[in-house]
C-alpha cells in the first residue's frame, strides 16, 4: 500500500515541478502511473490532499538538504548562506516546485507566527536553530529568534520572487552572488 502512495505522490511532485501545481490532476497521474483514477482515492481522498502531502515531502526534503549542505567556516552566519544556497537550488533549478511551497496559496500552508513557533515549518526551524546558534555564541545579538529567522527568509524569498518575475538579472550565478551580498548585509545588522 505504502508503495503506491509514494508512486502517487512521486509522480504528482514530477508533473508539478516541471509543469506547475496547475498540471497535477488525479486523472492525469493515474493515466502516468498505469491505474483508474479512482485507485488512486484508496490513497489520497482528493487532490488537496495529494498536494499536501507532496508539499510535506518537499519541505521535509529541502530541510534535509539545508542541514546537510557544508557551511565554510561553520558559524552561524556562514550556516545560513550554506542553506539559502539550498533554498537557492529549488527557486532556480525547479521553480514551479519553489512557487508552490512558497507563495501559491495552497490547503493547509502553514501561516506565520503560530505555526512556526509551534515547529510545524521544518525548513523555517532550521533557519531559527542556525540563528539560535549564533545568538548562544555571540556571532549574532539577542533577539527573537523566529522573529530573526523570518525576516532573514522572508528577505530572501521576496529576493527569490524579484529573480523569477523577470525584475533581477537573468543570470542565475550572478543573481545568487547578489542574494549572498544582501544576505550579508541584512547579517551585518544583526551582528553582536
Amino acid at each position: 500500500m505504502r508503495g503506491t502512495a509514494q508512486r502517487i505522490a512521486d509522480t504528482a511532485r514530477a508533473l508539478l515541478a516541471a509543469e506547475g501545481a496547475a498540471a497535477v490532476s488525479m486523472r492525469r497521474i493515474a493515466a502516468t502511473i498505469g491505474v483508474t483514477p479512482m485507485a488512486l482515492y484508496r490513497h489520497y481522498p482528493n487532490r488537496d490532499a495529494l498536494l499536501a502531502a507532496v508539499a510535506d515531502q518537499a519541505f521535509t526534503d529541502l530541510a534535509r538538504r539545508w542541514k546537510e549542505r557544508p557551511a565554510t567556516g561553520g558559524d552561524a552566519v556562514a550556516q545560513l548562506h550554506a542553506a539559502f544556497d539550498a533554498l537557492l537550488d529549488v527557486a532556480i533549478d525547479e521553480p514551479h516546485l519553489y512557487r508552490f511551497l512558497f507563495t501559491d496559496t495552497r490547503a493547509r500552508a502553514r501561516t506565520y507566527p503560530d505555526d512556526f513557533r509551534d515547529g510545524a515549518s521544518p525548513t523555517l526551524a532550521v533557519v531559527a536553530d542556525i540563528v539560535r546558534t549564533g545568538i548562544d555564541a555571540r556571532l549574532l545579538r539577542e533577539d527573537d529568534v523566529w522573529d530573526v529567522a523570518f525576516t532573514i527568509a522572508a528577505h530572501m524569498q521576496g529576493l527569490i520572487l524579484l529573480f523569477q518575475g523577470g525584475r533581477t538579472d537573468p543570470s542565475a550565478d550572478r543573481f545568487r552572488a547578489m542574494c549572498h551580498g544582501s544576505l550579508g548585509r541584512i547579517l551585518d545588522g544583526l551582528t553582536a
